[in-house]
């Protein structure tokens, strides 16, 4: 993308930073709430959610999101079809896309830019603190941190 909003420079740079961070070997890694501002800033930023059915549909969905699962409930076996999937949901979009993955919590979406970083995918960012967030001290999710606790967007 030549030269780019600065909003979208801002975004990337502190995902950037986190990526040294966090030495990560794909393009960086979002907030909940960044995610969100380059979404609205960036029409060609694509949002993957790679959590099963079963959580979509128990626990919400974010409406602007693809989906492809990462594993399968119940038992989270792995999809051993994830990366033509993922090569499938992304069509002919060109390799610099921005893609950013969701999960639960952070965990599979990191899994899941690795793999597209792998097929060649340059601009690929893990969003950090998932969909439900962290849990707290009685096992509660949505009560500290991810998409929900941030109150952005998303239907059940």
């Amino acid at each position: 993308m030549p030269n780019p909003p600065s909003a979208i420079v801002t975004l990337l740079t502190q995902a950037d930073a986190r990526k040294r961070t966090l030495n990560l070997n794909y393009s960086g890694a979002l907030t909940p709430q960044e995610t969100f501002q380059l979404l609205q800033v960036d029409a060609k930023a694509i949002l993957i959610d790679v959590r099963t059915e079963a959580e979509l549909a128990l626990v919400g969905r974010v409406p602007m999101a693809q989906h492809v699962e990462w594993a399968t409930y119940p038992g989270m076996v792995a999809n051993p079809n994830f990366a033509d999937e993922l090569v499938h949901t992304l069509g002919s979009k060109p390799k610099d896309t921005t893609i950013i993955f969701m999960c639960r919590t952070g965990g599979r979406s990191h899994n899941a830019a690795n793999v597209a970083n792998s097929l060649g995918y340059t601009n690929v960012y893990n969003m950090l603190e998932g969909f439900e967030g962290e849990a707290n001290a009685q096992k509660q999710r949505t009560c500290i941190n991810g998409w929900r606790f941030a109150n952005l967007p998303w239907t059940h």
